[in-house]
């Protein structure tokens, strides 16, 4: 996979990142993003998945494979959307990011740096990086053009969870660069978003390690579960609206979920 230039930069509306962009949240959000007619640079490890969303999405989508807790990935994907489509990036969707089961008192810590890198590290990677660029940009657009940073937390970023406290921390932390971010370049007019999902169904919960009774009675308490075009569709409201309107916290849930 690799950016080589299709038609003209005024083809596409927008120019976006996503990051996560083979499964999930991720992916519905890239395929939403490309029916609105915005050019898009999705990330992930998967080379066969990009490749295969490649081809199945057309010219409107660049791959990107590596791991974005690789710092040179970052700046690739940045690169690889001005080469595609002829000009700079406006929406970066820091998605990407992995669960961990178990409680602070059961949970593995090799594992947890892991997490804990990709999480928080990669993600503020991604956002000081996106950040310098549409600064820049803004003193010219804003507030004719939009520039979104619109990062995917969670409810247990804000509520304690009793099967994953110890993800949520890094989901927590996560949810104070979000803001933090947001009221340093807001004012530059450089939108910076948290989007907060409940439970959904997707390959996350199997690489968190919950087991399928868990996954089972996540369905049977709260279920209808959400799905990852749902969580997709609220990120393009967001980033949609005229730009000097700002959507700076949504949380979404299934209707059924009381609670985390």
């Amino acid at each position: 996979m690799h950016a080589e230039p299709t038609s003209p930069s005024n083809t596409y509306t927008r120019i976006a990142i996503v990051t996560g962009a083979s499964s999930g949240i991720g992916e519905a959000t890239a395929r939403k993003f490309i029916s609105d007619g915005y050019g898009v640079v999705g990330t992930a490890r998967n080379s066969a998945k990009l490749s295969a969303l490649e081809t199945e999405l057309g010219a409107g989508f660049c791959g990107i494979a590596g791991d974005i807790a690789e710092m040179a990935i970052v700046d690739s994907l940045f690169d690889a959307a001005l080469e595609r489509f002829g000009r700079p990036v406006d929406l970066v969707v820091a998605n990407a990011g992995r669960g961990l089961g178990g409680s602070v008192l059961e949970v593995d810590l090799s594992k947890f740096e892991e997490v804990l890198k990709l999480n928080v590290t990669a993600t503020l990677a991604l956002l000081q990086n996106a950040a310098a660029r549409m600064v820049d940009q803004q003193i010219d657009e804003f507030p004719r053009r939009a520039a979104d940073i619109v990062v995917i937390g969670s409810v247990v970023g804000r509520n304690i969870s009793p099967f994953s406290a110890v993800y949520g921390a890094t989901k927590f932390a996560v949810h104070a660069l979000t803001e933090g971010l947001r009221r340093e370049i807001g004012p530059k007019g450089v939108r910076v978003s948290l989007v907060e999902p409940g439970i959904l169904i997707s390959g996350f919960q199997e690489a968190a390690g919950y087991s399928d009774k868990m996954v089972e009675d996540f369905t049977s308490r709260f279920g209808p579960l959400l799905y990852g075009e749902d969580v997709a569709n609220a990120i393009a409201f967001m980033v949609s609206q005229p730009p000097h309107v700002q959507i700076s916290d949504l949380m979404i849930r299934p209707t059924r979920q009381d609670y985390p």
